[in-house]
């Protein structure tokens, strides 16, 4: 009478692999591949492993050349980190980056690199940069303008004062005078304003703004 083969110690959750995971099974190939990632063990399969074609790993499951061990389970032995194995393995799967908010993002890329998974490599090193380089609130500034006018322009320019400009000092430079023969005091109003900056620079409507009190008030 033959004997039963001894049943396999499976670890609580886990799945029993199928037939020939993580080799070569009768015939060809498994679909199943097992991995032993620094004592941790994931299972997943062929087309998931070889959907990076450079990778390391794309190249292990082809039966390439690369000399890896394997445990007693015949999964691949691989002397790497597995907390971040998790998701280069799901990022093959579905091909989005997704991190535990306690993950850090440079152990993660440490591993992407050393499997050589280029598309994964890049996302990581674009979210990396947007942090070191975030979008601050800048500071606002201040914009001055010294405009030219005679007495009776006052009230024009006053009129004029508007979208957050204000006088800052009215200086008399003396009279001038006219056609009518008149002597008109002359003054220097110098006025400001606080903008903020922008990607495009100051705003249109400001600049427009800033021309008509130019155009209304400075005689040079």
């Amino acid at each position: 009478m033959q004997k039963p083969l001894p049943a396999m110690r499976m670890e609580a959750g886990e799945a029993a692999p199928p037939a020939g995971a993580g080799g070569r099974a009768a015939g060809g190939w498994s679909k199943w591949v097992r991995l032993n990632v620094g004592g941790t063990v994931f299972l997943t399969t062929r087309q998931t492993l070889c959907r990076e074609q450079k990778s390391f790993l794309s190249r292990l499951c082809q039966g390439e050349e690369l000399q890896s061990d394997r445990d007693e389970t015949g999964a691949y032995l691989i002397d790497r980190d597995p907390t971040y194995f998790g998701p280069i393995l799901n990022f093959l799967r579905h091909g989005k980056l997704v991190l535990d908010k306690d993950m850090a993002e440079e152990g993660v890329l440490e591993e992407a690199e050393f499997y050589n998974i280029g598309p994964l490599i890049r996302i990581i090193k674009d979210r990396m940069e947007e942090k070191d380089y975030p979008v601050t609130q800048v500071p606002p500034k201040h914009v001055y303008r010294v405009l030219q006018c005679q007495e009776e322009e006052l009230t024009q320019m006053v009129s004029t004062m508007s979208d957050g400009w204000r006088f800052e000092q009215l200086v008399n430079i003396g009279s001038s005078y006219n056609y009518s023969g008149e002597d008109q005091a002359e003054f220097l109003c110098v006025v400001s304003k606080e903008l903020h900056s922008s990607p495009h620079g100051l705003s249109s409507e400001s600049s427009r703004k800033t021309k008509l009190l130019q155009a209304r008030g400075t005689r040079m």
